[in-house]
């Protein structure tokens, strides 16, 4: 598919922000079954890139000057053709850390115990997809219920989440199989369904001598296809998160994220 795609986030603050540092994941690389046709951030001051240890690109501004309200946007074009088998290269991060648990990851004894029954035997794309319709089915898609920082844990406890915490839950049951897996995230192309066009899912390593990776979509329990376009990979939405930042100032905040995917033919 051809998809043009639009994001804006817009923050204002009840006073006046003294300083900040935003560090964005918000360019798409040209990966398998990804090809990028064009892509533009606009951010308030200009921004200095570089790439992660993952092999994101990503943006950093400061800025220094009092403001109580920040526009930053994100528009391009992408081609997909629907790949879910990735091949890492010789610089990337070893599958072994990504078997290491993160706060947001750690499983509670009751996740254990729940998804025993389902646990992987092997590392191969059926075993790992039944355990990604066993998640779905104990977490309820509900948005407004969790945020960016409720734990896989958390959302367990409370059978409820969105594609966020579908993927925490997912990494966290994958490393404690020995599965090392990661967190993608991305862009969903769903005309029924405006509230996944932000969306998140894994990679999990089925081979880690060859570095081969696997990408599966826990909210819809499928490998990822065409509808899906990868921003970032990290060990959790902290390190793979496509706006972050730290402020000193500016009192209540509000954020305002809108993201709109046309498909031109």
């Amino acid at each position: 598919m051809h998809l043009k795609i639009r994001h804006r986030t817009e923050y204002r603050y009840e006073t006046p922000v003294h300083y900040s540092i935003q560090e964005l994941r918000l360019t798409p690389a040209n990966v398998a079954g990804q090809k990028i046709d064009k892509w533009k951030i606009s951010t308030p001051i200009k921004a200095s890139n570089s790439i992660d240890a993952f092999g994101n690109t990503y943006s950093v501004f400061v800025q220094e000057s009092p403001y109580t309200s920040m526009m930053i946007e994100a528009e391009g074009e992408v081609q997909t053709e629907g790949a879910s088998e990735f091949i890492d290269d010789a610089k990337a991060v070893s599958p072994f850390y990504l078997l290491q648990q993160t706060n947001l990851t750690e499983p509670s004894e009751a996740m254990l115990e729940y998804f025993a029954p389902h646990l992987p035997k092997t590392n191969s794309v059926d075993a790992v997809l039944k355990l990604a319709g066993a998640v779905q089915g104990a977490i309820t898609y509900n948005p407004g219920q969790t945020n960016f920082a409720t734990t896989a844990a958390q959302s367990f406890a409370m059978r409820s989440g969105v594609c966020q915490d579908h993927a925490h839950v997912m990494l966290s049951i994958c490393r404690a199989s020995n599965i090392p897996a990661r967190y993608v995230s991305g862009y969903f192309f769903a005309e029924e369904s405006p509230n996944l066009a932000s969306h998140a899912w894994i990679d999990f390593c089925s081979d880690i001598a060859k570095g081969i990776w696997h990408s599966v979509d826990i909210t819809h329990a499928c490998l990822v296809d065409a509808r899906h376009i990868r921003l970032a990979i990290g060990r959790d939405y902290y390190s793979a998160a496509p706006v972050k930042g730290v402020r000193s100032g500016g009192g209540g905040e509000e954020l305002t994220a809108n993201i709109s995917i046309q498909k031109l033919d």
